[in-house]
């Protein structure tokens, strides 16, 4: 089973790092882009959209607000690249807005950054997987009618890939993403050259219908609260900024120049093709409706809505295939991988905030391949209970979308704010005050900006769900300080304890006997040993004649050491041993009794479902005793002998120490007895 498992692992993962083989996992520019900004890009397949669905609600005149709302997320997205390039030469080590906020503002802000992020990449990978599997459901009508089972295989692909190394899928990422890119260049260039240069009639397949209202009586404030909540839905453009701020550890020397430099054409190509795609939809007249059957009138019986770039795609492709489908395709592929910008930084954040002790200390240490492997396997699990238990439906989990992210934006440019200013009361260069005030005159205007998209997001999502968001903080918020309140008092414990240097007075060594044979008598060999002042065998008697051959048996051998029999009136083994050894032990409270336990060492799984069972219980109450030592006694069977040697044979270097494989013995004894064997 070990060796199986052990050959499974390393088919899916590939063969193990060594640790000082970190530097070749680093990134370069030209693969960090794809790894760390393709869930901003790919962003604006579904932001623009959940514009639209979200005006449609008022009819076909609201529309007339989508340029200005996508002008007014473009200036934000510009903003936070802008503040976050701050951030990333403040603090390149990788702790991002967790470290900014626990560095100026204290460690309740950092863990409340640190809480939002983690809701926010598990919703990352939930809602770009979702929206994919909406965008290959235009094309493939399996995938529409089953989208949760194709979102779980491809968060179940993604891990696989990306607990290979960040290396390996940075490199499997980056062709699609690049194709996404190119792409979507070419088919909104072409589509408004034929609208503004060429004066051609570009229509969406959906033009031709008329958009009804869900309420058409909507002025005045109930209004603006529609083109608020269209733009906090927009504004999920915005997410994956702060990635790149977590994950400049991952870059190449020098890290915080590339990473600012990598931020920079994030923020470029986002801002680009969200306005691209804006403008473009309004132009051939798209209509995107939430209820499409009530809503869109005139379109036939049984219209299945195509997603907006599948509309934009089809109408400036007419008759032109291809270009539709390759459009569709590296969508689908882009919001996918897009999943992939969380497991670069879910994994980062959660090391650090292990480090800090407030996750489990495993979240800390690194896989076979240099990944923070726990990291990756728990976002994986988080993200696919959000997507089965929201039937991976993206306009319900858009609603707990970016709350985090504008929570951890907003602390993040509050703690920069203070840093710049703190920075400038010892500062005398005028050179460099300069820069400082710059810098904290970005991050100011970036505090403004994203406080206030801060409150619209809570004003607008709260009640449509973004309440689970928040509770879902709140409670990671409450475990993370109740970890690090355990590991504080485990600290104490084990520090303020001093030891009197006292040795115990006598050790009383017990040994476990069920039948005399070679792992009994190597059990007394070892205790013997250990040279304890009493020593005695014990057996629990469970079945009379079985209790009674052991000592005709014991009594017959040469054995000097006593036996001594535990009744058991209801056939148990642990407790009576536990109650035995407690006597000792209150009968003698200096003495250090130690327990030889014999076990057996089998070389298959199912072996050890056959064996070892009483030891195992019994070792895990005994460990609870105070003043109790329990010593395993190994004896090991046949089978694990054959399963050592295979161990061996397969390590890295085995051969090399000698332990060669039955094929390569068979080899060598041929080629020794010589050419006529």
């Amino acid at each position: 089973m070990s060796k199986l498992s052990t050959a499974t692992k390393r088919l899916l993962l590939g063969r193990p790092f060594r640790s000082d083989t970190l530097g070749h996992t680093l990134l370069p520019k030209r693969i960090a882009l794809p790894v760390f900004a393709s869930d901003a890009m790919s962003s604006v397949a579904y932001a623009p959209e959940e514009i639209f669905l979200v005006l449609s609600v008022a009819g076909i005149t609201a529309y007339s607000f989508s340029l200005w709302i996508g002008l007014a997320v473009a200036v934000v997205m510009a903003v936070v690249v802008a503040s976050y390039r701050q951030n990333v030469h403040a603090y390149p080590s990788g702790g991002g807005d967790y470290e900014v906020a626990t560095t100026n503002l204290g460690p309740t802000a950092g863990l409340t950054v640190g809480s939002a992020l983690m809701v926010d990449y598990v919703l990352t990978v939930a809602v770009s997987i979702s929206a994919a599997a909406s965008n290959i459901g235009s094309a493939v009508p399996f995938v529409a009618e089953h989208k949760v089972l194709f979102a779980v295989a491809a968060i179940a692909t993604i891990t696989a890939v990306n607990l290979r190394g960040v290396r390996e899928s940075g490199t499997a990422f980056a062709i699609p993403t690049y194709a996404f890119m190119v792409g979507m260049f070419v088919m909104l260039a072409w589509g408004l050259i034929q609208v503004f240069v060429l004066g051609e009639d570009v229509a969406a397949e959906s033009s031709a219908f008329d958009l009804q209202a869900e309420d058409s009586h909507l002025y005045g404030i109930a209004f603006a609260f529609l083109l608020a909540r269209a733009f906090s839905s927009g504004c999920a453009a915005l997410t994956g900024v702060e990635a790149i701020s977590n994950g400049v550890p991952a870059f190449r020397k020098p890290k915080s120049r590339n990473a600012a430099t990598t931020l920079l054409l994030l923020g470029t190509i986002g801002v680009t093709l969200l306005m691209g795609i804006i403008v473009l939809a309004e132009k051939i007249g798209v209509k995107y409706a939430a209820d499409p059957a009530t809503q869109l009138i005139g379109a036939p019986e049984g219209y299945q809505q195509k997603t907006l770039i599948a509309q934009l795609a089809e109408a400036v492709f007419q008759g032109f295939s291809p270009g539709f489908y390759f459009i569709t395709i590296v969508t689908a592929l882009i919001l996918v991988l897009a999943a992939n910008t969380a497991f670069n930084g879910f994994p980062v954040l959660g090391s650090i905030l292990a480090q800090d002790r407030f996750l489990p200390r495993q979240f800390h240490t690194r896989g076979d391949r240099l990944a923070f492997s726990n990291g990756i396997v728990f976002l994986s699990a988080a993200a696919i209970t959000f997507v089965v238990v929201f039937g991976a439906e993206v306009t319900k989990l858009i609603q707990l979308y970016i709350v985090g992210v504008f929570v951890s934006f907003t602390l993040s440019q509050t703690g920069m704010v203070l840093h710049w200013t703190r920075l400038l009361r010892d500062e005398t260069d005028p050179a460099a005050r300069r820069r400082m005030v710059r810098s904290r005159v970005v991050n100011g205007i970036g505090l403004a900006m994203t406080g206030v998209v801060l409150v619209i997001v809570l004003l607008t999502k709260f009640l449509a769900g973004a309440w689970i968001a928040i509770a879902a903080m709140l409670f990671i918020f409450g475990l993370m300080k109740l970890i690090r309140k355990h590991y504080d008092s485990v600290t104490a414990e084990l520090s303020d304890v001093e030891w009197d240097g006292v040795l115990p007075s006598r050790t009383h060594s017990i040994v476990l006997v069920s039948k005399l044979h070679s792992p009994t008598l190597r059990a007394l060999a070892y205790a013997r040993a250990t040279r304890p002042d009493t020593l005695e065998a014990i057996t629990v008697n469970v079945d009379e004649a079985d209790t009674r051959a052991l000592v005709r048996d014991w009594e017959k051998s040469d054995v000097t050491v006593p036996l001594k029999v535990v009744e058991s009136p209801y056939r148990e083994i642990t407790k009576p041993v536990l109650d035995y050894v407690r006597r000792v032990k209150r009968d003698s409270p200096r003495d250090v009794v130690t327990v030889f336990i014999p076990e057996y060492v089998v070389g298959h799984w199912w072996e050890q479902v056959l064996h070892n069972q009483s030891a195992l219980r019994l070792k895990s109450r005994l460990l609870f005793q105070p003043g109790v030592m329990v010593t395993s006694v190994p004896w090991q069977l046949n089978s694990s002998e054959r399963a050592k040697r295979e161990s061996l044979q397969n390590a890295p270097g085995g051969s090399r120490r000698g332990y060669e494989s039955p094929r390569e013995r068979g080899v060598d004894s041929l080629r020794d007895r010589g050419p006529g064997a």
